[in-house]
């Protein structure tokens, strides 16, 4: 049974908004992000023992050695992908995991192309966003490196894990134009880099360090 979407006690609107104004503090500048993120009841996106500390800024275990990323991860990395240009047609998202990304991603773009590689994860993410009535995300159960060539090219990419380098296929399915967000490293020496491609190649830059879990390869 999906908890209530409303929230109540640490999980009321009231906390909510001091997570908000954290986001603010911290930087997070985008009004249209900050408002779907006021807007998503982050804590139906984890168990119901987890739900009183989703609006904590951490991130938290949702099984199969996975995390939900921390709030301000969240926003700064769909504000960089938001940034370079309007509304977004396509985006490719390297790792639905429990599905908060990917629901935030939905209500700013036109289309979602999620790939997950954990089957059981991925169905509990469907049906998670199917109860906020966010129809506008396809889903593909498969390895998160070959990305999903089938609707290519991709106006951005997101990747919600660590590779020790950027993976060649996502590189290919970028539209000219396009960006991608990525962290890049192994270990404790990960950093969030956006790629742009040009008509020439490739542009990057190097943002920030974070911590993900490491891209791992085949499905489950």
């Amino acid at each position: 049974m999906i908890q209530s979407l409303q929230g109540i006690g640490m999980t009321s609107s009231r906390t909510r908004e001091r997570m908000i104004n954290r986001l603010m503090e911290q930087g997070i500048r985008s009004n249209k992000v900050l408002d779907v993120i006021r807007n998503t009841p982050r804590h139906i996106f984890m168990d119901e023992a987890l739900a009183s500390r989703a609006y904590e800024d951490t991130a938290l275990p949702i099984g199969y050695n996975q995390t939900i990323s921390q709030p301000y991860i969240v926003a700064k990395m769909t504000e960089l992908l938001l940034a370079s240009s309007g509304r977004l047609a396509k985006v490719l998202e390297i790792g639905t995991g429990c599905g908060y990304q990917t629901a935030i991603l939905a209500q700013l773009v036109d289309h979602v192309y999620s790939v997950e590689r954990i089957a059981p994860l991925q169905k509990k993410a469907k049906d998670r966003l199917w109860s906020l009535k966010l129809k506008n995300v396809s889903y593909l159960h498969s390895d998160g490196g070959w990305g999903w060539p089938d609707y290519a090219p991709y106006d951005g990419i997101l990747v919600a894990a660590a590779p020790p380098e950027i993976p060649e296929m996502l590189l290919q399915q970028m539209a000219v134009g396009g960006v991608m967000i990525i962290p890049i490293g192994k270990g404790g020496s990960q950093q969030l880099q956006r790629i742009t491609r040009t008509e020439n190649g490739y542009e990057v830059e190097k943002l920030e360090p974070v911590i993900f879990v490491p891209f791992q390869s085949g499905r489950k």
